[in-house]
């Protein structure tokens, strides 16, 4: 089984890279970075919705929307916080 899975993993620098480079902008303005600030980042990540994207199913929904096919409150809400409206 551990072969199994050996023979199906992507073993590609690229990928590291990517993952870096995209994180990178997150980290840049901390000297420590602990469990608290990484919760909270990958909360953020998960719920943010994609403005753009290639796929047009895609554009409007966070990656946890994609993968439960269920909506969500815009992320600033579910921690608490009260979205600015402007008056018509």
């Amino acid at each position: 089984m551990v072969d199994e899975v050996l023979n199906n993993t992507v073993r590609a620098n690229s990928l590291v890279e990517n993952l870096n480079s995209r994180l990178r902008t997150y980290f840049t303005l901390r000297r420590e970075v602990g469990g608290e600030y990484l919760q909270f980042l990958q909360f953020f990540l998960s719920h943010r919705r994609f403005m753009r994207s290639e796929y047009k199913e895609r554009v409007g929904k966070s990656p946890t929307e994609l993968l439960t096919g269920e909506s969500h409150k815009h992320w600033l809400e579910m921690l608490g916080f009260e979205l600015f409206k402007k008056a018509a």
